[in-house]
């Protein structure tokens, strides 16, 4: 580091993507109207310090709706569910709301158009990630094959190559995915793709911004929670471009190590950090290493989801 301090560049855009955003304002808003204690499905989004103040605010967090009483008001993650998960809860005395990320329920949408239209389709995504599990479930077992790298691209197989369709989960590395289509596309030549991208507008731009930001950095820090696909993609973008990168949720994890040798660093947060937490970050690393902050505005974000109808405030 310089003696004149760090200079930190600050990605634009970062942290809350619109899906997030109306996550939360459903949780908060459900709070308002019905009172804790509200119930939710799995963590609303994945990030620590969202999920530890909405706990602090009466949401309790389970991992199955077996788990939440009778009359109770149960909330569906962003991340979406399988069709078991949305059947049980509707067999229950449950004040149900769906605070499924549009672009998910989109994807879910494809899934079930393919399967009438007698696809075999393959889903792009990390095993055991909660929004696999709900695209997965939304046919019955063994109609979907994951596919989670080129590796197993080149090894998958179908029933009839002439009908092959491919899904994605919305937060993958545009990188490797573009590798595994590839690949697929290779050996089924007739590959049926999404009609629109599936992976979301917020996770390529933030990895678009970042990998923008690379021949002028030392080192990447993300603001996220280890459990956040997004977040760590962001990691990875830089570090495949040989670019030092590390995830975090507070400041205070940062260790001294990081900065030495460094003069710039690019700040940035996945799409479930807070920006309370970026702007914390900033005052930490000034105060610890003094320097200058500039914005690094790659594009502009401008989109918005509704409210599910019965939270809508009139």
């Amino acid at each position: 580091m310089s003696d004149s301090g760090l200079k930190i560049l600050l990605a634009a855009p970062r942290g809350f993507c619109a899906g997030v955003d109306r996550a939360i304002d459903i949780v908060e808003r459900a709070l308002e109207i019905f009172g804790a204690p509200i119930y939710v499905r799995h963590e609303i989004v994945h990030n620590r310090h969202v999920v530890d103040r909405l706990r602090r605010q009466g949401v309790i967090f389970v991992d199955e709706v077996e788990e939440i009483p009778d009359g109770a008001v149960a909330i569906f993650s962003a991340h979406g569910v399988s069709k078991r998960v949305r059947a049980d809860a509707g067999k229950r005395p449950l004040r149900v709301v769906d605070a499924t990320c549009p672009l998910v329920t989109k994807v879910h949408l494809e899934v079930h158009r393919l399967a009438k239209e007698g696809y075999t389709i393959l889903l792009i995504g990390h095993q055991g990630h909660i929004e696999v599990e709900g695209t997965i479930g939304q046919l019955p077992a063994g109609r979907m094959t994951l596919v989670q790298n080129p590796a197993e691209a080149e090894t998958v197989e179908v029933a009839d190559p002439e009908r092959v369709a491919y899904v994605t989960q919305t937060t993958l590395s545009l990188d490797e995915t573009d590798d595994v289509v590839k690949i697929l596309r290779r050996r089924f030549p007739k590959l049926r793709a999404p009609a629109k991208d599936d992976i979301c507008y917020a996770t390529q731009n933030r990895q678009n911004t970042v990998k923008a930001m690379m021949d002028q950095i030392d080192l990447l820090l993300v603001i996220g929670s280890k459990n956040s696909s997004n977040s760590n993609r962001l990691v990875e973008v830089a570090r495949s471009r040989g670019v030092a990168a590390h995830l975090f949720d507070e400041p205070e994890e940062m260790e001294d190590g990081w900065f030495e040798g460094v003069r710039t660093v690019g700040l940035t947060a996945g799409a479930s950090a807070p920006e309370d937490l970026v702007q914390a970050t900033v005052k930490h690393l000034l105060d610890k290493h003094g320097g200058t902050v500039e914005e690094f505005r790659h594009t502009e974000e401008s989109v918005e989801f509704q409210l599910p109808r019965e939270l809508a405030k009139s």
